[in-house]
């Protein structure tokens, strides 16, 4: 029976099963690798844009960081630091042409869940994604002070539903540590919001009102003693009535997403020097070209494992072709030129590159939707982990070139194979 260039390949690969093995699954790791990491970078920053909701603008307390401010406003990454006064917050929408401005305070939380503070056109006018209105799975919206609305996955890894009464803790306490509760004010859960696939999910809040006498509470008690007795709204006092961040939309013509005075509105809010004013998604490209300088030593780490998979190649055939000498003399004395000598090596470098490339591209699907489930566990971050055909085509096609190239050193080798001196009898 005649041996094609198949078969040889064939029986050639699988005669040392277990290296060639090991070396698709090498690739196979760099184009996962690889593949996951650029995959999911757009993918994430597509999922940072549809978080900052419907806003134009965040605007808080001078002498902040935007950035800084976005990921604690918007993204409940930390407390921000600096309070805006309420008298300002009351006047930008005279001062300024905005459509809606939505005051927000963050500083408690309940079982390490964010609580923030805020009004009821956060859920009627603000939009947790651009084009998606909070819709309420149970309930309804606070009416009163000291009533709860519950984000859904916040409801989930909390357990509360309608009706439970809970107690709010100053501040994020770290790990282990009890934290300060304020146990002397009970909250009511009153409704719990539909998911939005957004950070807020994430989040419990309550109205503006009892955020301020929580916290005036305290300042009463350092003022008058353990007598002070319980705030009320009417003696709270315009230092009470801090906030942390106004979500802002500017005035918008029906049908249009950016408006022609945006530029103008943010340039005249950056020029008040008792603000800071951030566009998030000025912010969050910034973010992710500070993150880009960390994808490129993941990508850097990934070629460099890509390279190992083709060094590896090499060394695998080059070593089958030393040991293959007097098989392939058997071959040119039936005809096999030196050319086709060389092609079959060439061509079954090739062969592993492409199993490799194969191989990678599934793990990378398998890949990106573990690391997208585990950012919605733990962050409640909707990512969409899709690839580009365009970058799929791309790696896989520099990976067989690659696996190639290094298939070119045991090719020579074997096209170098002297006849007559492989072909003397074993001793």
């Amino acid at each position: 029976m005649a041996i094609t260039d198949t078969t040889f390949i064939t029986r050639s690969l699988t005669a040392r099963l277990f290296s060639t093995v090991t070396t698709i699954a090498i690739v196979a790791l760099g184009v996962g690798l690889m593949l996951v990491l650029l995959g999911m970078r757009d993918a994430g920053e597509a999922a940072f844009r549809r978080g900052k909701g419907n806003m134009h603008m965040l605007i808080s307390g001078p002498q902040q960081d935007p950035m800084v401010s976005v990921l604690n406003s918007v993204f409940y990454a930390g407390t921000p630091r600096t309070p805006l006064p309420w008298a300002t917050c009351q006047s930008l929408a005279a001062r300024y042409p905005l459509e809606w401005a939505i005051p927000t305070q963050l500083g408690d939380s309940y079982r390490g869940l964010p609580v923030m503070g805020t009004t009821p056109e956060f859920f009627t006018r603000f939009q947790p994604a651009d084009g998606v209105a909070w819709t309420f799975a149970e309930g309804q919206c606070f009416a009163a002070p000291f009533e709860l609305v519950v984000g859904a996955e916040a409801a989930r890894v909390a357990g509360l539903k309608i009706g439970d009464k809970i107690n709010l803790t100053h501040g994020t306490p770290k790990r282990g540590e009890p934290g300060h509760v304020h146990d002397e004010f009970g909250y009511h859960v009153v409704g719990i919001l539909s998911p939005s696939a957004t950070l807020h999910d994430r989040a419990i809040f309550s109205d503006l009102t009892s955020a301020w006498i929580l916290h005036a509470d305290e300042r009463r008690e350092r003022e008058l003693g353990p007598d002070a007795g319980l705030t009320t709204a009417d003696e709270l006092i315009d230092s009470d009535r801090k906030i942390t961040g106004v979500y802002a939309r500017v005035m918008t013509r029906e049908g249009s997403g950016t408006p022609a005075a945006l530029q103008q509105v943010f340039d005249l809010l950056r020029s008040d020097p008792e603000i800071t004013v951030a566009a998030p998604d000025q912010e969050i490209g910034k973010l992710f070209k500070i993150v880009s300088n960390v994808d490129r030593i993941i990508v850097a780490l990934a070629a460099t494992v890509l390279v190992v998979g083709a060094i590896t190649i090499m060394l695998v055939l080059y070593q089958a072709m030393e040991q293959r000498r007097r098989q392939i003399a058997v071959l040119r004395v039936l005809g096999c030129s030196r050319m086709r000598v060389f092609g079959l090596v060439v061509t079954e470098s090739a062969v592993i590159g492409t199993a490799g490339a194969v191989a990678g591209v599934l793990v990378s699907l398998v890949g990106s939707r573990v690391v997208a489930g585990e950012l919605y566990r733990r962050m409640n971050l909707v990512i969409d982990p899709g690839l580009d055909p365009r970058i799929v085509l791309g790696v896989v096609l520099g990976t067989i070139v690659l696996a190639s190239v290094a298939g070119l050193v045991p090719a020579i080798s074997a096209y170098r194979t002297g006849v007559i001196r492989n072909l003397r009898p074993i001793a």
